[in-house]
């Protein structure tokens, strides 16, 4: 009983001094508060309250409603974001890189980080080949694919006319083929999503390995019953980092294909950019709220799913 006493003596303690010290946690915070408060929370309610106003960028924005017509004053610039001839092709664009971004493009990086960690002869020769194209800046690579592609000095091409003589593709200027072009700027390089799962896998105990050893696993099952249950947080983390790039995707778009042939390789970030050389920054600004949501969306869907508050262990 006098040991369990004292052990609630220095649990009162602790508690006590933890109360003490409580002012001093806010103090320290309180720089990192005011920094994401300024740059972060500021900005984007300014984002919010412009994209219903007139806005230049320049003069002071404009608010003005007509009580008769409410949603078409409030919500002129989203109204005029959906009707545009572009904005149902970005949505669809950005339906379908999401979607290949999440099987494709993360499995292709898990594969390599699984690759990684088996850690074969010049396994760290190849993690830094593959780091190569995230070195390079997202416009030089798309110019490099620009000229991969094109028609008359392009590799791609030139491969073709070996088989066919006859073969001449206009990668990024006749649909379907500009979609898939540049969509292979992009889905074959996922270094990101293979460091952070070799990460993951690299942090599993040895201990649970050498258990499923002495248990008679097997490669393939210790692959599905312990890595891969344990790099779930990796994976999500991973399909949200792909996602909300490809809600932010613009140089691979914009240096390529510039959205054509017509609308059919447009993106969101196309039609921001476009909003404000056109000094419409109310219509760029509704269309930063709209990719906000869906990033925001984005992540709720993916914390679910992969039960990203959840313990691994």
């Amino acid at each position: 009983m006098s040991q369990v006493a004292g052990q609630g003596r220095k649990l009162r303690k602790y508690s006590l001094m933890e109360r003490r010290n409580f002012p001093w946690v806010y103090a320290f915070l309180f720089p990192t508060l005011l920094l994401f408060a300024v740059f972060y929370v500021e900005p984007i309610l300014q984002t919010f309250l412009t994209s219903f106003a007139r806005f230049n960028g320049y003069t002071s924005a404009e608010w003005s409603f007509d009580i008769h017509n409410l949603g078409g004053t409030i919500f002129r610039n989203y109204s005029r974001l959906f009707s545009m001839n572009s904005f149902q092709p970005a949505i669809r664009n950005l339906f379908w890189w999401s979607l290949i971004a999440m099987t494709v493009h993360v499995g292709i990086g898990t594969a390599v980080g699984f690759l990684l960690f088996q850690k074969l002869r010049g396994w760290k020769f190849v993690r830094i080949i593959y780091m190569v194209p995230n070195v390079i800046s997202g416009a030089a690579w798309a110019m490099i694919y620009r000229f991969m592609f094109n028609d008359d000095i392009g590799v791609i091409n030139n491969l073709l006319r070996s088989i066919d003589p006859e073969c001449h593709i206009q990668w990024f200027y006749s649909s379907p083929a500009a979609f898939w072009a540049i969509t292979f700027t992009w889905v074959f390089y996922a270094v990101i999503v293979a460091l952070v799962v070799l990460g993951d896998l690299m942090a599993i105990p040895t201990s649970l390995h050498e258990a499923c050893e002495i248990d008679g696993a097997n490669g393939f099952q210790k692959l599905i019953h312990i890595d891969l249950p344990l790099c779930r947080n990796a994976i999500g983390t991973s399909v949200l980092l792909s996602v909300t790039s490809r809600i932010a995707m613009y140089e691979n778009i914009a240096l390529t294909s510039r959205g054509g042939p017509g609308n059919d390789t447009y993106g969101l970030a196309l039609i921001l950019t476009k909003s404000i050389t056109d000094f419409n920054y109310g219509l760029a600004n509704a269309t930063a709220m709209l990719m906000f949501v869906f990033g925001i969306v984005t992540m709720l869907i993916i914390n679910r799913v992969f039960r990203m508050n959840d313990p691994v262990y």
